[in-house]
């Protein structure tokens, strides 16, 4: 690539001096000049002649002095690597250049072997900083166009090129939560497919927006089913206690958004969350030709089975012990030991709460009630009937409560 030199300089031999010592580099389409009398002409000619990156620069020059100059072109967006050229006595007006961010001085009487050094020397840095500016032109773009599909930390490190960087398959502890809408299917049948793509449309959005929101990853959309992990790609110390909040979010934003879509005449169903935390094979599964970074294992299937255990249960989220374990100041209600299809031994779970709503008079009456019946005490029935009685919303209690009337005992669960 050719670099194009602009020449400020007042005497009238310099132009033919230059032309003549640099044949050869001009000749092999290494370097071209551009030549101005003064400053007034310097700025025209970088307006005119966007491929100027370099600019020798004399500071004793008619009507637009060198240092007024260097200032102009200092305040431009695409700043040119300016050396400057004065009398070696005058090192306090070089100096003055040098911090107002000239790239480099010679001195009069110009040495031309010297010159061609400095040239030589501010080419090659113009050219490293062109590189620099392009691979942070084409990261912005790679970012701008990744972050619509994957969560800001993916889609930095695939920015990046970093896919060897945590994108390998490889085993670590993570938080996930997997979310799924109820009654789906038979709401796609329904719903005209322009309405019904409108509608997943800014469900999915909103979901998203508030899993980036707390720096979780998603890894999964099939459907109506969001998978999101935390503590992957990037180590997160926090991470079970991001996917509890997460999960409380993105409960409160999807029933508000039912809520508004059923004002429309439309049967939104409610989302139920499964929240856990284990260990997982977490990488790209996608190959050579295609990019599927998600996490198998254990607990991806767990945390499909809670989600699932919301059905039954009549809750929203569904937490096992091991998530709330190991999040900071968690609330949430003991829903009891679930024995989960495909498990051998139960997991404890849990209906997370708000501070605020696990501070209630039920919840504290609920906790009574599901301490008889963990005690398996005969008065564990007409505690949760008088739960059920004083608020008949409560579904979970109701769910107790029915496993009571239909002879069970104890709160170890077997969920199918």
């Amino acid at each position: 690539m050719t670099a194009t030199v602009l020449v400020v300089d007042d005497e009238p031999d310099l132009k033919d001096v230059i032309l003549q010592h640099f044949e050869r580099q001009i000749g092999d389409g290494q370097i071209s000049f551009l030549f101005a009398h003064d400053g007034l002409e310097a700025l025209q000619s970088v307006q005119g002649n966007p491929q100027i990156e370099v600019v020798l620069l004399d500071l004793n020059m008619p009507r637009l002095d060198g240092l007024s100059t260097l200032q102009k072109l200092q305040q431009a967006d695409d700043m040119k690597s300016t050396i400057i050229v004065s009398a070696y006595g005058d090192m306090e007006n070089i100096r003055g250049a040098m911090n107002r961010g000239a790239f480099d001085f010679v001195t009069k009487p110009i040495d031309l072997e010297d010159l061609e050094l400095t040239l030589k020397k501010t080419i090659r840095h113009v050219g490293m900083m062109r590189d620099i500016r392009r691979r942070q032109l084409e990261a912005e773009r790679a970012h701008t166009s990744l972050s619509r599909y994957f969560s800001p930390q993916l889609a930095t490190r695939l920015a990046r090129g970093s896919e060897s960087d945590g994108m390998n398959a490889h085993s670590r502890e993570i938080g996930v939560i997997f979310t799924d809408i109820t009654g789906f299917l038979s709401l796609v049948e329904k719903m005209p497919p322009s309405i019904l793509g409108d509608l997943l449309n800014e469900y999915m959005f909103g979901m998203t927006e508030i899993v980036f929101n707390y720096e979780g990853t998603v890894a999964k959309v099939v459907g109506d089913a969001i998978q999101v992990l935390f503590n992957a790609p990037a180590d997160q110390a926090d991470y079970a206690t991001r996917a509890i909040s997460c999960a409380h979010a993105l409960d409160g934003w999807a029933e508000n958004f039912r809520l508004r879509w059923k004002q429309r005449d439309v049967d939104f169903g409610s989302t139920r969350i499964g929240v856990h935390a284990g260990t997982a094979l977490v990488g790209n599964f996608g190959g050579e030709r295609f990019f599927d970074y998600t996490a198998h294992g254990d607990t991806m299937n767990t945390v499909a089975r809670l989600e699932a255990a919301n059905k039954f249960l009549g809750t929203r989220i569904c937490a096992s012990g091991a998530v709330a374990g190991r999040a900071d100041r968690f609330h949430g209600r003991p829903i009891g030991e679930l024995m989960l299809r495909g498990r051998s031994e139960p997991i404890q779970a849990f209906e997370p709460m708000s501070a605020a709503d696990f501070a209630t008079e039920n919840t504290a009456g609920y906790l009574k009630a599901y301490a008889k019946l963990e005690g398996k005490e005969a008065d564990a029935l007409p505690a949760f009937a008088a739960l059920v009685a004083n608020n008949a919303g409560d579904r979970l209690a109701g769910y107790h409560l029915r496993r009571l009337l239909n002879g069970a005992g104890g709160v170890q669960i077997r969920l199918e």
